[in-house]
């Protein structure tokens, strides 16, 4: 079998983890290892049915089309082997411990480093290992003024592990790394913040979830509302929905629009496409079935090739604020936060609002400080007026009720 290329730009992979292992019988179409290309982990499907020799290790960088393993079509299926009896263990011979002898009185003598009881006890409440203290007793050995001037090794003593684990970053990981040092870089990366007061839209949920629901199949969330706002914004600020290549500007007259979902194997980001053109229905559902795919380890390179503006969504994790990196080539990311009930003035009044920080992170290169603030504010605009600004005043036709 050899590598098959798992999608364009993409010359090789690195082997995540064998599902099997040498010798083993192999049905066609069963997975049999996991791959790890620099933009998504994939499962790498059986040709045909026989016995498997593999041919790369675990962490080996395999070019597309070389050979990762051979299998042979013309074994035949094993039968299920006869259980064997648990072997009766053996008896284990244990050595009687030695009594300790007492030494004659007035004779008593230590070994090397060994601590008096009084001693003992005081290096234990300083979690002090007596073997690193040198006694200044008879034959080595501790005394309690050894132990009262013991100084711990290092930092505060706790008696706790203090192990650790290395292990190889996959390939996605790796790439993932490369591009947000790149992003941080390679651009005039500046974030802007703004607040939200979300309760038009708590409210639009609390009438018209439920019903929603039970008519579509999918949920009424946020971020339907959060993609209709910045798609609007996009068609008034433009320059937010372009990129630069080399000398030039490519500014786009669709809005395909990323949205970053954890997965098993760490972040991903699928892809809207022509997001200005569905329903708050459409975009739910796609929405439902990316993030399914993402976590399910189905997403496909071409779901997360493109992209021209990115929604980040920390709040799911209970970020406050945060300061969202550019996912490159684009030149901006919206980051959205965890919605807290703030204390808000509202008519000249103090009142209790549930409200949102977002934050704007964009490449200055290319990308005004006019045109971010306004870009910010015009999504805030459309999410503290969704009815008249994302629904045309029409809440049950926007929602296909």
């Amino acid at each position: 079998m050899k590598v098959p290329s798992p999608g364009e730009s993409i010359t090789e992979v690195e082997i995540a983890e064998w599902l099997v292992e040498d010798g083993d019988y192999v049905e066609k179409d069963q997975a049999i290892a996991e791959v790890d290309s620099d933009k998504a982990t994939l499962e790498l499907p059986a040709e045909e049915s026989g016995t498997i020799t593999l041919k790369a290790e675990v962490g080996d960088a395999v070019a597309v089309g070389a050979v990762v393993c051979l299998i042979d079509t013309g074994a035949a299926k094993p039968k299920g082997s006869a259980k064997k009896e648990p072997e009766t263990p053996q008896a284990e011979l244990k050595e009687e411990p030695k009594k300790e002898e007492k030494p004659a009185a007035g004779k008593e003598t230590y070994a090397s480093g060994t601590p008096s009881p009084a001693a003992k006890k005081i290096l234990d409440e300083k979690g002090v290992d007596a073997s690193t203290v040198k006694g200044s007793g008879r034959d080595g050995r501790i005394t309690k003024e050894d132990a009262v001037n013991a100084v711990p090794s290092m930092g505060t003593p706790t008696g706790g592990n203090r192990g650790e684990t290395r292990s190889k970053l996959s390939m996605l990981r790796r790439k993932v790394a490369e591009r947000l040092v790149s992003a941080k870089n390679e651009t005039a990366m500046l974030t802007t913040f703004n607040e939200v007061d979300m309760s038009p839209i708590f409210e639009l949920r609390k009438q018209y979830k439920e019903p929603f629901k039970e008519k579509h199949g999918v949920g009424l969330g946020f971020m339907s509302f959060f993609t209709k706002a910045v798609v609007r914004a996009l068609e008034l600020f433009p320059a937010v929905n372009s990129m630069i290549d080399g000398k030039e500007m490519i500014s786009y007259d669709f809005c395909d629009i990323s949205i970053a979902v954890s997965g098993p194997k760490g972040l991903m980001v699928p892809v809207i496409r022509n997001a200005e053109n569905l329903t708050f229905r459409g975009i739910e559902s796609e929405v439902k079935r990316l993030a399914i795919r993402a976590r399910e380890g189905e997403i496909t390179i071409d779901e997360m090739t493109g992209g021209t503006f990115t929604i980040t969504n920390g709040g799911v994790f209970g970020s406050m604020l945060s300061t969202p990196i550019i996912n490159p080539p684009q030149s901006a990311i919206l980051g959205m936060h965890n919605i807290v009930e703030r204390p808000v003035v509202k008519d000249g009044a103090i009142a209790i609002a549930p409200v949102m920080y977002v934050a704007l992170s964009y490449d200055h290169r290319i990308i005004d400080g006019k045109e971010s603030v306004g870009f910010l504010v015009a999504v805030k605009e459309a999410l503290e007026s969704p009815e008249e600004l994302l629904m045309g005043n029409d809440v049950q036709k926007a929602l296909e009720m």
